[in-house]
């Protein structure tokens, strides 16, 4: 299980950044600012990334990439909640892999996060085993869903949806989950959103749909594999 050291003051964030690392497998270690970030980090030497706030006190996550910098290449992914291109520019300079502006959708940062580790571990890439049950294919690089070679038009969020499932056959989304994963956890519409894209998904996806795509009721949605 590969540890991701999460360094942000806000808790509420820290938490829920935590908790989608968890449930996509990995081991995250929370550090309330920057000191603690680098504390920890010297005390696992087999920390996989750092995802890092960049306003914290104490030390600030800019300061904690450059420290950290001059020992490893350990991959660094930077939150920040302002968007100016000074903060792109400076987050490069100091040697960060890669940056998120806040709010940010949780389902984007774990793909964030996993492509920052596939990319600092090729030879762990499995990325050649596409997500395939019965005929139908998910090919992430060329974002492409095919049924029996043939390929489904799909609308962004019933992809993402899709791929949830394929990637944890047998697994229950709960209606909440998938809207904070796909949606964002800052999105205030109607959660039977995530009902009508489900239904249309399964719709588009005709006898395969009917076989695969569960409803789980009360709870949500799952793929079930024979």
């Amino acid at each position: 299980m590969k540890k991701i050291i999460v360094a942000d003051d806000e808790a509420r964030i820290r938490r829920l950044v935590c908790d989608f690392l968890a449930s996509e497998g990995y081991q995250p270690i929370e550090a309330a600012d920057g000191d603690i970030a680098l504390e920890l980090f010297e005390k696992n030497e087999d920390t996989a990334a750092l995802i890092l706030d960049v306003m914290m006190p104490n030390v600030d996550g800019w300061e904690v990439c450059r420290r950290i910098r001059k020992t490893s290449n350990v991959p660094v992914l930077m939150l920040t909640a302002r968007s100016e291109e000074f903060d792109e520019l400076m987050g490069f300079e100091v040697g960060a892999d890669d940056y998120v502006t806040k709010p940010f959708s949780p389902g984007v940062l774990m793909k964030r996060v996993a492509a920052l580790l596939r990319r600092s571990n090729p030879e762990e890439d499995d990325s050649a085993a596409l997500p395939s049950i019965d005929g139908l294919c998910i090919d992430e690089t060329a974002h492409l869903v095919t049924l029996d070679n043939k390929a489904l038009e799909v609308t962004l969020k019933e992809y993402n949806i899709l791929l949830k499932l394929m990637n944890s056959p047998g697994r229950v989304y709960s209606r909440e989950q998938l809207l904070d994963d796909i949606w964002g956890y800052d999105y205030a519409g109607d959660i039977r959103t995530v009902d009508s894209h489900v239904a249309r998904l399964r719709t588009k996806l005709g006898d395969w749909g009917e076989k695969h795509l569960k409803t789980v009721y009360g709870i949500g949605y799952k793929i079930e594999a024979e």
